[in-house]
């Protein structure tokens, strides 16, 4: 009986995720040309062709702009660049964001000096402005770093709804464990891969593939043919994919970059925010699952067939709607 409330949690999980906008923070970088001038990039997401989130960046009165800013709206997002001057460089100025705490998102700030160093901050509405150090600090990247990998996979929707469905199928602990270290292992790779630039593959037909991967297994779910490789050897399937999935990482990686004298740290720690984002998720899941079956043992016996008639048609909803954002994605090859 408890696959019965596994479908509902999937189908709720499915119609809300539908609904949800995905996780893209705001990203600012200063990169220091000469000793007094940044070029300045400003990246904020779109809300739609032309209307972006009201975020602005707030700059002290001692950083004059060498020019006009240039901006346009491209891949989803708005774009302005500008060139900015101080003298002695940033470091000991307040560098804010306006609107932030009317807005959910974060803001990922990067500074690039020109000795090669950089340095890193995570602003959001309880922490609207920070103040730039004169060297980097790796305790400062890890925290970073850890928090956003954290954030990403608890809001990559798409993930989660895989990794609830890998759970369904693997049904007891050992083959979860079995099945989700599996997954974990094989998106390592290709995050850490593509984090390092060893492999470069397009973002959107990755993406696309991963929501093409729920459809697959809403499928098999929906089938309920037990004598295949998903069903009797669930980890073939979540590690092929995870190694799709550990791209789709990457791409929210390369948003904001890596430090170049720290990047070991930053990859390791955006890797383990991962790991344990994913982790919460799915002791959350099986805590919630065992809550109900506790439940349900006080109800009649003849109740299980008619729960269990829920089971394919919540697979077929969530089939549908994934095949809808692959369909979407797709569709976002040509735009």
């Amino acid at each position: 009986m408890s696959r019965f409330f596994f479908s509902v949690i999937l189908l709720i999980f499915s119609i809300t995720f539908a609904y949800a906008d995905e996780y893209r923070p705001a990203y600012l970088e200063f990169k220091q040309t000469s000793d007094n001038e940044f070029n300045m990039l400003w990246k904020v997401p779109a809300k739609s062709q032309n209307r972006r989130l009201s975020l602005y960046v707030e700059l002290p009165s001692d950083i004059t702009k060498q020019s006009a800013p240039v901006s346009a709206f491209i891949g989803g997002a708005y774009i302005e660049r500008s060139t900015i001057n101080r003298q002695g460089g940033l470091a000991g100025s307040r560098i804010g964001i306006q609107g932030l705490k009317r807005v959910s998102t974060d803001v990922l700030v990067r500074v690039q000096r020109l000795d090669g160093t950089s340095e890193t901050a995570r602003l959001n509405a309880r922490s609207t402005s920070f103040i730039v150090k004169g060297a980097p600090e790796l305790w400062g990247v890890v925290n970073t770093y850890l928090v956003f990998g954290i954030e990403h996979i608890l809001k990559g929707f798409d993930h989660l709804l895989f990794v609830a469905c890998l759970i369904f199928i693997a049904g007891t602990w050992r083959r979860i464990l079995v099945t989700i270290t599996g997954f974990t292992l094989a998106h390592s790779v290709t995050l850490t891969l593509a984090g390092l630039e060893l492999v470069s593959i397009p973002i959107p037909p990755i993406e696309a593939t991963i929501a093409l991967s729920i459809v697959f297994l809403a499928r098999e779910i929906a089938l309920d043919r037990r004598d295949t490789l998903t069903w009797q050897h669930p980890i073939a399937v979540s590690a092929s994919f995870g190694l799709l999935h550990g791209f789709g990482f990457a791409s929210a990686l390369s948003e904001i970059g890596l430090p170049q004298t720290e990047i070991p740290a930053a990859l390791l720690a955006f890797n383990v925010g991962v790991e344990i984002g994913q982790v919460v998720f799915v002791v959350s899941v099986i805590c919630i699952l065992q809550l109900f079956t506790q439940s349900l043992k006080s109800l009649k016996a003849d109740s299980t067939n008619w729960l269990q008639k829920i089971e394919k048609p919540v697979a077929y909803a969530v089939g549908s709607i994934t095949m809808l954002w692959t369909l979407e994605r797709v569709s976002g090859f040509w735009i």
